[in-house]
């Protein structure tokens, strides 16, 4: 094992490899030994983004757990494991996955995870409510670098973030409650959006073009150093949109700018990460809020900012961190007349701090959490009186109404890891000041086994509640009455499935089933305005069972067949979901009774030539429920099928792309009177250094 070395030499560094037999090792005209870590070191070792979960109580493990060395950690736990130890369901769209789809938006990417539901306003992610599991756009969680970045006004602008497709790493998907990772919040599941670090020096650039007067223009420069990284990013969008109002005028037109700084220290005792986002978004609402205006305008501003830290040595491992996101809203019924319908402005300032803990001792891995979080609205038209009003900046009216609501919670949760075993449990306590309420606290437990090379089975039970948003409990303009009065939703699911992945082969299966509570809705009982129009009542609906079946299947074909060289990879996904809740008689729930039934996805990697492929998606699917029209005309959602594809020449300093959405030209609506475009055709070139 040990070889008595004669004749030492200085040692050599070198930082570059190549290919090429002329490479520096051929060079070097010498014998080169190689050497690699032993597992001893790999106890030690720890590479950013790459686990190295270990039970050191327990050496063999090290073994068993050889096969997780090179995995990301995800977050679907309070302390950090392997995507393969994992018990939850958990999708993950990597880098290669993102530049490959056919895509402009993160809100058109999540269209191909068969457990998000995405309901599009307008194109190019202009406004879109997304949602899991059946729920709706209120019951999820988004984070950005694992900051919870929510809206509590209203979930149907939460996706108006500072970052570009381009700036992202990897995405990921917990399905299910998710209150004892990512906060109450996250009733059905949470999206965590992760941005690439600036670990090197480089630049990227991107310019594309296209149907209804599409253009996108982008850049990033990045530089770092073994501690030190900064990277600065700016995205303008901006289209003429796809149709028009009955005066001629366009009215699903959009511009957004965006602009992201992220930085991060790192060293062997602590890592340090910050950001500052910002995202400025104008678009044409044409019929999204009410059937009867069909030139509606909105304008979005959004900044972020946040600081986190983590310890990297001792017994406790420490990760606090702190944030402030400020959210303007202002919303034109008559588009540029406010001289008719008074604008609703908006203005959200959200702080937050919390601290994560984890330690291992001889039973596994303990977590414990905090979060302090306070919400608060000033506002035209939603929440209480102000006892002195505030002036709005650029108008000549004052917000006279708003409110403030502090969420406080604490988590605790334990892990243990021994052989093929895998169990995670622990519960979130809440307490918020904006209902009546006492600290509730919400358990769950997660569990996986091993059943040999790349099997393994996994059941979870959780909880949470969530909330009502601002607008649910003011919004009573528009034909809208709301109820400030509304309880917090509250969810308890159970799960269980099976999973492998091995040998270019991966695929797994879920049975699921959701219990909600006090379930917040819209509704229309048949209540009439003035003007003989439907009126919108939020309600807390009552109780609801959910009963869903989710299926995945991957191939990659470059392990499976390495010795050819056109298949890429496959992917075959499907979801079904039953609600047991209907609708009585006289009553049209907006939401909680239109949920994605199923939804199929297929998406196709090929290389045709060299370094040409093509990516083709298509996914389909059926919605329940109905909609009226304007006349009052009964609608039902139905099904339908869109095909997406993304042929693309891809060189070591380049890539030129034709991107094509919805190219069999398929008429549909994902929200009610808000038809979405037909064929979408674009193309672009990125740069990179």
């Amino acid at each position: 094992m040990f070889k008595t070395v004669f004749n030492k030499q200085r040692p050599m560094k070198f930082t570059h490899f190549s290919r090429k037999p002329y490479a520096l090792f051929a060079c070097l005209g010498r014998e080169v030994l190689v050497g690699t870590l032993s597992v001893a070191t790999l106890t030690y070792a720890k590479a950013e983004g790459i686990s190295t979960d270990v039970d050191k109580a327990n050496p063999d493990s090290l073994i068993r757990q050889g096969e997780t060395l090179g995995e990301v950690d995800i977050t679907a736990t309070r302390a950090p494991l392997a995507q393969s130890r994992q018990a939850r369901m958990v999708t993950v769209l990597n880098r290669e996955e993102i530049q490959a789809a056919p895509v402009q938006s993160v809100n058109d990417l999540l269209k191909y995870a068969v457990g998000v539901d995405v309901r599009q306003r307008g194109a190019i992610g202009a406004q879109t409510d997304v949602s899991i599991r059946g729920g709706n756009d209120e019951q999820i969680t988004l984070l950005l670098n694992g900051i919870n970045i929510c809206d509590p006004q209203t979930g149907h602008n939460a996706f108006d973030f500072p970052v570009d497709i381009s700036d992202i790493e990897r995405i990921e998907v917990l399905e299910g409650p998710a209150g004892r990772v990512y906060g109450t919040s996250s009733l059905l599941g949470a999206i965590n959006i992760v941005t690439r670090k600036p670990n090197a020096t480089s630049i990227d650039a991107h310019v594309e073009g296209g149907s209804y007067g599409y253009l996108s223009l982008g850049a990033r420069g990045a530089w770092g150093g073994s501690r030190w990284g900064q990277s600065l990013s700016g995205t303008f969008t901006r289209s003429d949109g796809y149709t028009r109002n009955k005066a001629g005028q366009l009215n699903t037109d959009y511009s957004t700018a965006k602009g992201f700084y992220q930085g991060q220290y790192l060293d062997d005792n602590v890592r340090v990460n910050w950001h500052a986002g910002a995202s400025a978004k104008n678009f044409g609402s044409s019929t999204f809020y009410s059937p009867k205006f069909d030139n509606q305008f909105e304008h979005t501003f959004k900044t972020f900012t946040a600081l986190q830290a983590e310890t990297r040595q001792g017994a406790v491992h420490l990760k606090p961190s702190i944030y402030w996101n400020h959210q303007y809203d202002r919303f034109e019924l008559l588009r540029g007349d406010e001289s008719k319908v008074p604008f609703n402005y908006h203005r959200t300032d959200i702080y937050g701090a919390n601290i994560n803990a984890w330690f291992d001792w001889t039973l596994g891995r303990t977590a414990l959490g905090a979060e302090l979080r306070n919400e608060d609205l000033v506002s035209t038209n939603l929440g209480n009186a102000l006892s002195h009003s505030r002036h709005i900046h650029g108008s000549s009216r004052d917000y006279v109404k708003g409110l403030n609501r502090t969420n406080v919670q604490f988590v605790l949760e334990h892990n243990v890891v021994t052989g093929p075993l895998t169990v995670s449990a622990g519960l979130v306590a809440a307490k918020n000041s904006g209902a009546d309420m006492n600290m509730r606290v919400y358990p769950g437990i997660d569990a996986s086994v091993r059943l040999g090379k790349g099997w393994s089975l996994f059941a979870s039970y959780n909880s949470s509640l969530r909330m009502p948003s601002f607008t649910e409990l003011f919004y009573s303009v528009g034909g809208h009455k709301a109820d400030p009065n509304l309880k917090p939703e509250e969810l308890r699911a159970v799960e269980g499935g099976l999973r492998y992945a091995a040998d270019g082969i991966s695929a797994k299966a879920s049975v699921f089933h959701n219990h909600y509570t006090h379930l917040i809705d819209w509704i229309d009982d048949g209540t009439k305005d003035d003007d003989g129009y439907v009126v919108w009542k939020s309600v807390n609906y009552g109780k609801i069972n959910a009963l869903g079946v989710e299926a995945m299947t991957e191939f990659d074909f470059r392990k499976l067949l390495p010795e050819q060289h056109v298949l890429r990879r496959l992917n075959v996904s499907y979801c079904f979901i039953n609600q047991d809740q209907h609708a009585g008689e006289g009553i049209h729930s907006l939401y909680a009774l239109e949920y994605l039934k199923s939804k199929v996805v297929t998406t196709l990697g090929l290389n045709l030539w060299r370094q040409l492929t093509l990516d083709v998606s298509y996914r389909f699917q059926h919605r329940k429920g109905h909609y009226n029209d304007l006349q009052g005309e009964l609608h039902s959602y139905g099904s339908y099928g869109i095909l997406d594809a993304n042929l693309a020449w891809t060189a070591p300093h380049y890539t030129v792309y034709l991107k094509g959405n919805n190219l069999l030209d398929r008429d549909y609506v994902d929200v009610g009177n808000v038809p979405q475009p037909g064929t979408w055709v674009m193309g672009g070139v990125s740069i990179k250094w």
